[in-house]
């Protein structure tokens, strides 16, 4: 298992901005693709964003429906990734995950819902946006 903790969920308004950061536990994140991704009631996962490992070049990767609104960055000193929201919409509302994907970023993607394992995410902190 892997061990991840997400920090700086909150409750935001349409149009509003947030910036959710991703610590491992006792690892290095540089050596794993990291992903993001939400589960609200009802829904099943959806892949948000993407990282590739250092070793892959840190390539990106975004869910459709947020593509020119979030993006995803690695600090190494930090030892942290972290996801910036902008224009935050309703439909943004869930719990938001990080973790090691299934596979490779793009894999993941392909894949789906299956590619984002308990084991490998971290508990996952809440973002809704309301007015």
């Amino acid at each position: 298992q892997l061990q991840f903790v997400e920090s700086g969920g909150g409750l935001v308004q349409p149009g509003g901005s947030l910036s959710l950061s991703c610590t491992p536990s006792g690892f290095n994140l540089d050596d794993y693709a990291i992903v993001w991704f939400r589960q609200a009631p009802g829904k099943e996962r959806e892949g948000v964003s993407c990282i590739s490992s250092a070793e892959s070049d840190g390539v990106t990767y975004y869910g459709d429906s947020v593509k020119g609104r979030f993006t995803i960055s690695r600090d190494s000193a930090k030892n942290t990734v972290y996801l910036q929201m902008n224009n935050l919409q309703p439909e943004d509302t869930a719990l938001y995950r990080c973790g090691a994907p299934l596979g490779s970023c793009w894999a993941a993607f392909q894949t789906g819902p299956e590619a984002y394992s308990d084991d490998y995410s971290g508990q996952g902190t809440q973002v809704t946006v309301s007015s």
